[in-house]
């Protein structure tokens, strides 16, 4: 048990090796072979040997090589933080953290429009209002937007969302989350203004790179801000809600675009782009009074406001057992461990040491979004017209796509619970392979015509659901989890702008495949995305690990010591040098501590 203020010696009894350590620097060692205490290495910190350990010759638990430089009522004040985590459950946590989940959700409701506005565009393309405006007249007598001016509308976005990424990263270290969130958010309002009044395709183009901006600002703060504000057990919910507000602004353009086929007027594009303004002032009256992430402002040194946050964030009132000072202590623990190996917080700092690791998978991780197949599900609308459906019922199946893909985000949240992120993109990735193939199989039947177009939308319907049950919504809780937290922030935006660049490959490729102009593929593009699938489905399995329940100074010291993606959720791991905690449970490596009155 934990030693009160009275009791200032504690002996620790443990199995290997075994040393009495006192509340001072100095320890007694009584093991002939132990090279873990204070008067027989260089540091206070166990090199468990990983070798050894999986032998059987040490106990498995690992523990920091690095030099913290911590006190250890520090640390034994972090340790009952995170033992206090690990022991929560999800409805505990949301019975201490409701305003944390509030405030998280009102920041993510921004990520709707990006998700609306992309979702208008990749519909656009089959809109008969848009087209006629922005297109030109094809030989069969309808109009059409080019297949370059496809990709150039929609790469416009993405060139936007990497330079307003790496604006990001910059200012919400610098500025903090609150206060770069309401600038994208008072520029997204005045650009949309440029959509609403474009007078031709150029002008248009420069409405969407300009939109970009705050996008990629969204991107970043919603996310590390979910990641940030909630305890372990809430920490894939409110990171994968961002991807359930994408899906829920598809969802609402989809309807509205829907709602819009009988105006044959400019004012059935002009309108869908006006209803964007309903959502940045609320939102920006919202992130005035939210309250700063704790852990930027630990980062930044103000532990006093930090603890003022946790306060604002939390009802302590829920659990007596909760306290403020131990959650800013495990802060501060964290922090403090990731300066020893990498004290900078630069975006070259995210490519150095064992944060290369953590930069590649968070990359690959959000990358699969893009390569896995999905461009088909943004192209929905125009790809099921390729395929041979009407465009009503194009726009039908859209909607019904969305709104699987609402569906699937709640299910993920229940399969969460049960199953390990890692386990989630397994699956995923092969049952959206196997459908892709279906798709392109069907696409060369000889006998496919409506039949066939009807079948080819089914199972895009079905790899919507599948999609935003595992990597959809799963992809936002790992690039939040894995990072260091000192480079959270960057590394999101590091590992988005490799999506950006994986979907302006699709925005090239992806409407010459479908366009009857052009590659003329149409379903036949499947085969293609399959072949993709298979090669990511083959990295997961061997590079991407389980976050699922670590805490991020235990992931810190995981990567620390490079051990396997597929033994993450196996290795114990004590990240806190050996001290003991009230609210430790039994570990496979005995541990007895006892209190003994000073003399």
């Amino acid at each position: 048990m934990r030693g009160s203020a009275g009791d200032p010696i504690r002996f620790g009894l443990r199995l290997a090796p075994m040393c009495i350590s006192t509340s001072f620097a100095l320890r007694l060692c009584v093991s002939p072979n132990c090279n873990s205490c204070y008067s027989c290495s260089s540091t206070m910190h166990f090199k468990t040997d990983i070798n050894a350990a999986e032998a059987g010759a040490e106990p498995p638990v690992l523990i920091p090589t690095v030099t913290q430089g911590l006190n250890e009522d520090l640390l034994v004040e972090a340790k009952d933080a995170t033992s206090f985590e690990h022991q929560m459950t999800p409805r505990q946590a949301l019975k201490i953290y409701p305003k944390a989940v509030g405030w998280s959700i009102l920041l993510s409701l921004a990520i709707i429009m990006e998700g609306y506005d992309t979702a208008l565009l990749g519909s656009f393309y089959a809109f008969p209002a848009f087209t006629k405006k922005f297109g030109t007249l094809q030989a069969d007598g309808s109009y059409g937007v080019s297949a370059p001016w496809q990709a150039g509308l929609s790469n416009g976005a993405q060139v936007g969302e990497i330079f307003g990424l790496f604006f990001a990263g910059y200012a919400s270290e610098k500025f903090g989350y609150r206060k770069t969130m309401i600038s994208a958010l008072v520029l997204i309002a005045a650009f949309i203004f440029i959509q609403f009044f474009a007078p031709n395709i150029q002008t248009l183009q420069a409405g969407y790179i300009l939109c970009g901006l705050p996008w990629g600002v969204f991107q970043t703060i919603t996310t590390a801000y979910a990641a940030e504000v909630c305890p372990i057990a809430l920490r894939g919910y409110l990171t994968t809600y961002v991807n359930l507000c994408w899906v829920i602004g598809q969802f609402i353009a989809s309807g509205i675009l829907r709602g819009m086929l009988s105006v044959k007027t400019e004012w059935a594009y002009r309108i869908c782009y006006a209803i964007q303004w309903f959502w940045p002032i609320p939102i920006i009256t919202g992130v005035f009074f939210a309250p700063e992430s704790p852990w930027w402002l630990v980062r930044r040194g103000r532990i006093e406001d930090a603890g003022k946050a946790v306060d604002r964030l939390t009802t302590k009132q829920a659990n007596i057992n909760f306290n403020t000072e131990q959650k800013v202590a495990m802060m501060i623990h964290t922090n403090e461990m990731e300066k020893k190996v990498s004290e900078g917080t630069s975006f070259l700092d995210c490519l150095k040491h064992t944060d290369l690791r953590r930069t590649e998978i968070v990359s690959v991780v959000w990358l699969m979004q893009a390569f896995c197949g999905s461009a088909l599900m943004g192209y929905s609308t125009y790809f099921y017209e390729q395929a041979g459906l009407p465009t009503t019922q194009s726009f039908n199946f859209t909607l019904i796509q969305y709104g699987l893909g609402a569906f699937g985000t709640m299910f993920s949240w229940v399969a969460m619970t049960y199953c390990g992120r890692r386990t989630l993109y397994l699956t995923g990735m092969g049952i959206m392979f196997c459908l892709l193939l279906i798709i392109g199989c069907i696409s060369v039947t000889p006998s496919a015509s409506k039949s066939g177009s009807w079948g080819i939308g089914s199972m895009l319907l079905i790899f919507t659901l599948v999609y935003d049950c595992t990597v959809g919504p799963v992809c936002y809780s790992l690039v939040a989890e894995i990072p260091a937290t000192r480079l959270r922030s960057k590394s999101i935006v590091i590992a988005r702008n490799v999506y950006n660049i994986g979907c302006i490959v699709n925005n090239i490729i992806t409407p010459y495949m479908l366009n009857p102009t052009a590659w003329n593929w149409k379903a036949k593009t499947a085969f293609f995305w399959a072949g993709i699938n298979a090669v990511l489905i083959v990295w997961t399995f061997f590079r991407l690990p389980e976050p699922k329940g670590l805490a991020y100074s235990e992931l810190d010291v995981l990567f620390e010591r490079k051990i396997s993606a597929r033994k993450f959720r196996t290795t114990a791991v004590d990240p806190f040098n050996g001290v003991t905690s009230e609210l430790d449970t039994p570990k496979s490596a005995a541990v007895m501590v006892e209190n003994v009155e000073k003399e």
